[in-house]
């Protein structure tokens, strides 16, 4: 991907399509693909995902589906209709749930990748002990991403902070994801585990997904453009 437009996703985390629609505009061609999350999607529903791809942007839409196998299936089924680029599903449901999302995308839109969430970037090592999980951030990690290759995902979504050793030991036959990307001297905000635009691409990511740093700014384009050119 030579032109680094086609890695940076910037996520509208906000609570209106009128918003969205301020940053897209702001923005301007400085960015290509944009995530839905589950704020903007409860807010406006899907038709903010068709005008977003009616205007010629690509969605990345993360909603972490995890639920069983069919209901799962149904929902991905739906999204794939919507023309989403890029869902999310939760890597934890299983791989009977992993394979009921992949076989729903290709099913309906084979155009349509299904990226599985390993551990959320606003977790520590702390918390996953505090919620029953053993070994290391970046051992969960790979179980979760290991797991969701082998069911047939396009890839995964993790902190470059293990997505070296995911690359290591899966290789590069699919797809990275990182959120939880801030440029240097950025706030943290609830991220727990942190890197910067390029060291989350010199990690293995093919994608950054890069929200308020961007959409917070007094001039979102040339914040964008900022980051576009430590990940060239």
């Amino acid at each position: 991907m030579p032109d680094p437009r086609e890695r940076l996703i910037v996520a509208l985390d906000v609570s209106s399509a009128a918003a969205a629609q301020k940053i897209v505009a702001a923005l301007g061609d400085s960015a290509r693909t944009y995530k839905v999350g589950v704020q903007l999607y409860t807010a406006e529903g899907p038709q903010v995902v068709r005008h977003l791809i009616a205007s010629g942007r690509e969605v990345f839409l993360d909603l972490k589906y995890h639920d069983i196998p069919n209901t799962v299936s149904s929902a991905v089924e739906e999204a794939a209709k919507l023309g989403v680029r890029m869902l999310t599903v939760h890597a934890s449901g299983g791989g009977k749930m992993l394979r009921a999302a992949v076989d729903a995308a290709r099913n309906t839109n084979a155009t349509t990748m299904v990226l599985a969430v390993t551990v959320l970037t606003s977790l520590d090592q702390r918390d996953l002990e505090h919620a029953g999980v053993r070994g290391s951030v970046v051992d969960q990690v790979s179980r979760l991403a290991a797991l969701a290759i082998a069911s047939g995902c396009h890839g995964v979504v993790a902190s470059a902070l293990e997505t070296a050793t995911v690359r290591a030991e899966l290789g590069d036959d699919f797809l990275i994801v990182t959120p939880g990307v801030r440029p240097a001297g950025s706030r943290h905000d609830d991220q727990a585990r942190v890197v910067t635009p390029a060291e989350a691409i010199a990690s293995g990511a093919n994608y950054i997904v890069v929200g308020r740093p961007i959409t917070e700014a007094a001039d979102p384009a040339a914040e964008a453009r900022e980051i576009l050119a430590q990940i060239a």
